[in-house]
């Protein structure tokens, strides 16, 4: 078995889905060991899950598992965190602090915690549970190269990372944080019109979620534009350039586009 790349303990305040992905990467990436991880929760059924699943320390007390660790997550609910961020005050002061509370911006917390000032925020996707997860981190003044290593390191356990400024996180909200939901959406509608034309179901539905799960891979390997990509498959009077007119028809682009702004927008109104 290979050695962990990290040797730091990390706190998960809060069991969540979310978390539950990322220390299914971390240990499965074998990015760190099972005896760095504690994580928290108020239900025990959610500790025990965690507990048998991974082997990990669990438990219901936050200032206990904050005071040995050096990065500590944040994955509680939004109304729920200026409670949990006044009962730990303090203790944070020596951790790395990562975010991923949804629409909760790093001044709220910097403000909440004294003398915690090393916080990164992150905005990661679902498909972090099968490792495929999309993470957006934006830095906080005082965090360091160290500290962003650290992060990226975690979060690259459950997929990509990105980079942004703090910003574009309603913007990053509304693409690839709410963009799951269009793409499941999307294989749904490629999977009723496979049965609309005769298909089984079930093998329509594999049909439509290979095909997306493909073309995406290719988009990412390939490094060309997806347009180019599109104009490959599109041949001259051909089956492709039809059904491509039907969607130009319903405006599927300008309706992507409208539901990323749609998302972003109700992002920045949670925020505040």
């Amino acid at each position: 078995m290979a050695s962990p790349t990290i040797t730091n303990k990390i706190a998960f305040i809060g069991g969540g889905q979310m978390a539950e992905a990322m220390i299914g990467g971390l240990l499965s990436g074998q990015v760190c060991s099972a005896e760095s991880i504690w994580a928290t929760d108020p239900v025990a059924e959610r500790r025990d899950h965690l507990k048998s699943q991974f082997g990990i320390r669990v438990g219901s007390a936050n200032r206990e598992a904050v005071a040995l660790a050096d990065v500590v997550v944040l994955a509680v609910k939004p109304q729920t965190l200026q409670v949990v961020l006044s009962d730990l005050g303090q203790a944070l002061a020596h951790a790395l602090v990562i975010s991923i509370v949804a629409g909760v911006t790093i001044r709220t917390i910097t403000e909440q915690i004294a003398g915690a000032m090393r916080v990164v925020r992150a905005m990661p996707n679902t498909p972090a549970l099968v490792r495929e997860g999309m993470t957006a981190l934006a830095l906080g003044s005082a965090v360091s190269e160290d500290d962003s290593r650290m992060a990226r390191t975690v979060f690259e356990s459950v997929g990509r990372v990105v980079l942004v400024e703090e910003r574009l996180m309603d913007a990053v909200t509304g693409l690839s944080g709410s963009g799951p939901a269009y793409v499941f959406l999307a294989i749904e509608s490629l999977a009723d019109g496979g049965v609309k034309m005769g298909l089984p179901r079930q093998v329509a539905e594999l049909l439509a979620a290979q095909t997306v799960l493909g073309a995406a891979r290719l988009v990412l390997e390939s490094g060309m534009h997806p347009a180019q990509l599109k104009d490959r498959v599109a041949s001259p009077g051909g089956t492709t350039i039809a059904g491509l007119h039907q969607l130009e028809q319903g405006r599927f682009r300008a309706t992507l586009m409208s539901a990323v702004e749609a998302a972003t927008i109700r992002s920045k109104e949670l925020g505040h």
